[in-house]
């Protein structure tokens, strides 16, 4: 059956109508399709963060939905226009990056350069490919054309650098990758690798110049007002307050990512 679903990831914000205007575009080549709104406040132009927050929410949705994720400062230039068919998603936005996480996960997604212009609108913008290209190609992938008759299959998209944690002795360095609407600080420090650098070891996390000692389960166990550590509903480890906001209280500007999260393990008998 056709895909049923489509989703919409940018970093259009919702003070201008470009998300609505790609949702008329889709609903008027297939009025049956659910759209749903991952997220349209995407840091303007952070690949990365758009990459991440989309590789996760996308584990939650049915096989065969559409992802459609428009993060493009190339947009006009001779970046190319994709399309992943993954073994249970289908991902349409540009090539620089955006989709590297999901096709490193699968070493037989396809991805194919959509080039038939006749799943595009008839006027395409150079500013706007989420209006012209990727929400009519999405559309017309929803009502069930063949996606090998949009394009030719390549073999050599685009990738973002690596952005896993690195160790160091005893220390291991992340980095933050976004910040939430509660100002929790999302790292891309993972609960297994947490786990497999720590082993039996307590572990105390630096941030610029603030440590805090320890990984507590839950904001409420820490007292109110309180720096705490914890690992978030994506199992990756998050700086937050007990009914406050760690953005603030470590003065991070939402636009940068801090440049290191470093988590140092010692032994029981050196914890301070």
């Amino acid at each position: 059956m056709p895909p049923g679903i489509i989703t919409l990831l940018t970093d259009f914000g919702l003070e201008d109508p470009y998300v609505g205007i790609m949702k008329g575009v889709i609903l008027g080549l297939n009025p049956g399709v659910a759209i749903v709104d991952l997220t349209h406040q995407i840091e303007p132009g952070d690949i990365v963060q758009a990459a991440h927050v989309l590789c996760h929410a996308c584990l939650f949705f049915p096989p065969r939905t559409i992802h459609v994720a428009v993060v493009d400062p190339g947009v006009g230039t001779g970046r190319r226009p994709i399309m992943v068919k993954s073994q249970n998603h289908f991902f349409v936005g540009p090539d620089n990056g955006l989709f590297w996480p999901m096709i490193k996960a699968d070493p037989q997604a396809l991805i194919i350069h959509l080039t038939n212009e006749k799943f595009f609108r008839p006027q395409v913008s150079h500013t706007f490919h989420g209006r012209d290209i990727f929400a009519p190609v999405a559309a017309h992938l929803s009502t069930g054309v063949d996606p090998l008759k949009m394009g030719d299959v390549i073999g050599n998209p685009v990738s973002i650098p690596n952005t896993m944690p690195t160790r160091e002795g005893d220390t291991l360095f992340g980095q933050v990758i976004r910040v939430d609407h509660f100002g929790n600080i999302i790292t891309n420090i993972h609960r297994e690798e947490m786990t497999r650098f720590l082993g039996d070891h307590q572990t105390v996390i630096r941030v610029g110049h603030k440590r805090i000692e320890g990984i507590v389960q839950t904001y409420g166990d820490a007292a109110k007002g309180e720096l705490i550590v914890l690992f978030g509903s994506t199992d990756h480890l998050e700086i937050a307050v007990n009914s406050g906001r760690a953005d603030h209280r470590l003065n991070l500007d939402e636009s940068k990512r801090l440049p290191v999260i470093a988590v140092d393990r010692i032994m029981f008998s050196q914890k301070t």
